[in-house]
Order: C-alpha cells, then structure tokens, then sequence
C-alpha cells in the first residue's frame, strides 16, 4: 500500500496510534483534537493538527481535508447526532477519498442474552447512546463512497489497561458471574484499520474483538497477579455503586464473532486474548 494522506475526526486513543504507524511509513496524516495540549504533543510528532469543538468547527476548505486519500471518523455521536457530516458533507465527498472508515461499537447489537452475534446479526441497540451510534452508521454508510464500519468492544492498551486499573489502588472486581465482555488491544484496531486500507471494501462492517471474551473480574485478578499484587476487592455487581453509563455495559451481554475479518482481510491477532494483551503491555513498561 503506498503512502496515502488521513485525515481523522477524533484524534483519540486508537486514532494516535494509527497515525503514528502510518507517520512511520511515510503518510501525511492530519486530524482534530479540543485539546491544546494534545494538539501541541502530536505536532511535534508530525501530525498536522486541527482545533475542532462546538465553537470551532472545521473549516471545509481545510487544505488536508480537501486531499485527503483516506478518511478516519472517530468521534462519537453526541445528543444531537453525529458531529461532523452535517457541516462537511459536500467537503468529504468533494475528496474522493479512496477509503473512509467509521469505528463504531459493538454495542449496536444490544442484549443477547450472551448469545453470539455477527455483522448480520440485526441491531438492537439497548438505550439512547447506542441509538445514536446506528443512526451515526447508516449516514456515514450512506456516503460515497460508503465508509468501512468497524464495531469496537472494549479497548485497552499501554496507559489504558487493568494493569493501570490495579496498580491506582481504586479498582473494583465487580462480580456478576456468566457475564462476559468482549475487549480489543489497540494495536490490533490498528491492523484492522490498515489491513482495511489495503482491500479496501467500502460499505464493508467488521467486529473488531479478541478471541476470548472474559467476565471483567478475571481480567482484574489476572492483572493484579502478573503484577504480584493483591487481587482487588470483590463487591457484587447488585452492591455496587456503578455509574449509570458502567451499569449500562453491565446490561448487555453477547458473545460477538469476529471470523469476518480474519477470512476477508486475512487478520491475525497480534494479541488474541487479554492475557496476550495484558503480558504484552507489562514487558513494554520493564523495556521501556
């Protein structure tokens, strides 16, 4: 694949990692942030950085929007819907991007009653905020070319992952047994996306998600052992004093199927199961 420009709505925990891979290959890659001081940091990465929040919208006439090859939404949508189409519609489409990818979340398909679900599986979203997310899908698949949408379970990484969880001291093994959550490194997001990139199919919806779906509590006790820590307290999920959106993830339990992407893109996971993950990101910290 040669060298393209990308241009990402959202520069946040899996879009930075994109574009640093894709900085190291020689891309352009630009992108918006609300923050300054996010701003600042991946400027001095190369990144041309673009202020965008409610009282700063994104100029259409942006010249890396304009050229851009490749398209990356990642914002979410908010309660008045998605934050970008309906001001730069006519600028995407002026692009003629050969690629545009939209990361959703898994959490389009609702409740299942741990029952597995796929890419067909029809969408039940269980509240306002998954709603919002299949509304989001269908416009930015509605675009031509349509966008690549990619359904996102849990995402942890370096920085981000249950060993930072045990290690502050604060974390909670919520116990709700035969309730499963399915995760994603962010690395692996990151060959999804460019494996994506590569056989481009537009219009195209995968489930990104690791081969080993794990009740949260595990993951936590599995954490605190490969750090020689004690395994955090244990309080029934009844007694627990979630917040509405942590009780939310709570309420939704499926098993989701990520053959697709393996059998059309020909993926692997770099880190197949949290504990690949988690082992991954502790030997980075004793290197680094």
């Amino acid at each position: 694949m040669r060298p393209g420009r990308l241009f990402v709505f959202g520069l946040g925990f899996s879009a930075e990692r994109l574009a640093r891979r894709l900085l190291g290959e020689g891309w352009a890659v630009a992108g918006t942030t609300r923050s300054e001081e996010r701003a600042a940091a991946l400027r001095t990465e190369g990144v041309d950085v673009v202020l965008h929040g409610p009282d700063a919208p994104v100029d259409p006439a942006t010249p890396a929007l304009r050229s851009a090859t490749h398209v990356l939404m990642s914002a979410p949508p908010g309660e008045a819907g998605d934050p970008v189409l309906p001001l730069l519609l006519d600028a995407i489409q002026a692009a003629r991007p050969a690629w545009i990818g939209y990361l959703s979340t898994t959490g389009v398909y609702g409740d299942r009653g741990g029952g597995e679900v796929d890419e067909t599986s029809e969408l039940r979203p269980s509240g306002p905020r998954q709603a919002r997310r299949v509304a989001a899908e269908a416009l930015w698949r509605a675009l031509d070319p349509p966008a690549h949408v990619f359904r996102l379970p849990g995402i942890y990484g370096p920085g981000r992952s249950a060993l930072e969880q045990v290690r502050s001291g604060r974390a909670r093994r919520i116990l709700k047994p035969g309730h499963r959550f399915s995760r994603v490194h962010v690395d692996d997001i990151v060959e999804a996306l460019v494996a994506s990139m590569a056989r481009p199919r537009p219009g195209a919806v995968y489930n990104v998600v690791d081969d080993l779906p794990a009740e949260s509590a595990e993951v936590l006790a599995y954490a605190a052992e490969l750090l020689g820590a004690p395994a955090p307290p244990a309080v029934p999920f009844e007694e627990a004093d979630l917040s509405p959106m942590a009780r939310s993830f709570y309420a939704d339990d499926k098993t989701v199927r990520n053959d697709l992407i393996k059998r059309e893109l020909g993926f692997k996971l770099r880190y197949p199961t949290y504990r690949d993950g988690l082992k991954a990101i502790l030997e980075g910290y004793s290197a680094g």
